[in-house]
């Protein structure tokens, strides 16, 4: 499935299903992809997260249903996911700027959300750095934490993760092991169509009779054709740049679909700060 017309049926589904209690594993599904790409290919394409996504809508549709409508505010409340007039109240009134009652009883101009839809605009004249490799099965060594994405906690555990990698060991372990030395990767397997986790490694290219120290695995990374994508910059903005170039305008227009099995980041050795750094996104696809 195009990726933008999967981001598409996800948010056509989460419409449909505004006043239930969503599950974000079946909002995925209609995607084709497991919630940790889904929560990541959505705030990319759409510059907010799925939960402000939701949360907007539901406001915009229960301000108008209060002005419109002889509907009690705690009948709207609970309609709309809050357990608690109170909780809906402080909700509402951020983001409209009125209390429930006052929007009910003065009308007056309440805020609106629209509903998101997909449209991939061609812009011309930026060029992408890439290449499609197809690479042998390899191992890696790898330190791993299952991180999850409710409430996007991945945002900050990632980070964490990798601070921690630094000051305990674990990066010195891992270069020790290293059969090529040339990058560090982040590691990134997120094909579980139901789960709200996902594992994620800080990993080096190793031996295949590599002995895991304790705490540390092996892993196989099949053999896959992948989109190797390079990019210029300081982390973490110049590869955020990429994982929007990558895919608000190279998938959609390419003739490749990510498999959604896994992701890697390739980073060298060097500078992460240094306007010279560079970088790499590394995507296992199929051809359309």
């Amino acid at each position: 499935m195009n990726l933008a017309t999967g981001i598409q049926k996800a948010i056509d589904y989460i419409e449909a299903h505004i006043t239930d209690e969503l599950d974000m594993a079946e909002v995925a599904r209609q995607a084709a992809c497991s919630p940790y790409y889904f929560q990541k290919i959505f705030g990319i394409l759409c510059g907010i997260t799925v939960g402000e996504y939701i949360r907007n809508r539901r406001l915009t549709l229960a301000g108008s249903e209060l002005m419109k409508t002889d509907a009690k505010v705690i009948d709207t409340a609970l309609k709309y996911g809050y357990e608690s007039p109170e909780s809906f109240t402080r909700a509402f009134t951020r983001f409209h700027g009125v209390t429930p009652t006052e929007a009910k009883r003065e009308g007056g101009r309440l805020r609106s959300f629209s509903r998101f839809k997909v449209q991939i605009i061609l812009k011309g004249g930026n060029s992408m750095n890439y290449n499609i490799v197809k690479k042998d099965a390899f191992t890696v060594l790898e330190k791993v934490e299952q991180h999850t994405v409710v409430g996007e906690q991945n945002k900050n555990t990632i980070p964490e993760f990798w601070g921690r990698a630094h000051s305990d060991g674990t990066i010195t372990t891992l270069l020790e092991h290293a059969a090529d030395s040339t990058f560090i990767y982040g590691t990134c397997y997120g094909n579980g169509l139901d789960a709200e986790t996902f594992d994620y490694g800080i990993a080096v290219e190793c031996a295949p009779d590599t002995v895991a120290p304790e705490g540390f695995r092996v892993n196989t990374i099949p053999a896959r054709t992948w989109v190797v994508a390079e990019c210029t910059g300081p982390m973490p903005e110049a590869i955020q740049q990429l994982w929007h170039e990558l895919c608000a305008e190279f998938f959609p227009t390419s003739d490749y679909t990510p498999t959604y099995e896994m992701d890697i980041e390739a980073y060298p050795d060097g500078d992460i700060l240094s306007p010279d750094y560079k970088s790499q996104i590394w995507i296992p696809v199929v051809s359309e």
